[in-house]
């Protein structure tokens, strides 16, 4: 008898992950911008995302002239390492090569932060991937969707969904956090840092941060397509 051979991966640049959790509740939260970066990236470069063997939606295709693969987790936040890891492994891409994207309470709405690694700063997600990956050493790309008062309990905050007023800068900013990543993937991430971590223009004054939202709260889709209803795999959604 002989055995099949198994075929290699395909030879892949990188690795772009949105952060987010799955269902169609979550989908427009403030925790799941990650996820609607990638919907636009994959909008954008003509790649379909599909149900993968590494917990995640994840399809392959050309952006800016790199072959690489997108990947949106379906593990819920505080498990995304349990779908980056075995892609990035599998794929043979090294920590460097991984880009990840997810929100950041601690920046003011809309703005960016791309960074070459370092500590998780309280994201679950991010925590989650340092853990499977064994490094910190991975570029992340923070997206700002406000920050709570004080008084507001930040679990519900992230997951609660944009303020009507809040849409056009968000939108605006996963605009902006695609177009940031494509430059990392094509430029570098020197390139991509001095030009998207700018502060925002101090004449477009940010919007108040909303008082307590309650996760039920309706919202507008912002840019991208948003992701299909899916089931997860029972456990809890994210947390801060």
């Amino acid at each position: 008898m002989f055995r099949r051979r198994q075929e290699a991966p395909p030879a892949l640049e990188a690795l772009i992950v949105g952060l987010g959790n799955p269902g169609g509740q979550y989908a427009a939260t403030r925790h799941n911008v990650g996820w609607r970066v990638v919907d636009l990236l994959a909008e954008r470069a003509e790649i379909t995302l599909r149900r993968s063997r590494f917990k995640g939606r994840l399809g392959m295709g050309m952006l800016g002239g790199k072959r690489l693969a997108l990947l949106q987790p379906t593990t819920y936040m505080n498990n995304s390492g349990e779908a980056v890891a075995p892609a990035a492994h599998y794929y043979r891409i090294p920590p460097e090569r991984v880009l990840v994207i997810c929100d950041d309470v601690h920046l003011e709405l809309g703005r960016l932060r791309l960074r070459r690694g370092g500590s998780a700063g309280g994201h679950k997600g991010l925590e989650s991937i340092i853990r499977a990956l064994g490094t910190s050493d991975f570029p992340r790309l923070r997206l700002g969707v406000g920050n709570p008062e004080a008084e507001v309990d930040r679990v519900g905050f992230v997951l609660g969904r944009f303020r009507p007023e809040e849409m056009v800068p968000i939108t605006e900013a996963i605009r902006r956090a695609a177009e940031a990543a494509e430059v990392w993937l094509t430029e570098g991430l020197e390139a991509a840092a001095n030009r998207f971590n700018a502060p925002l223009p101090q004449d477009k004054p940010q919007q108040q941060q909303p008082r307590r939202q309650p996760v039920e709260d309706k919202g507008v889709k912002g840019a991208g397509a948003q992701p299909a209803q899916q089931e997860g795999d029972g456990r809890e959604p994210a947390e801060r």
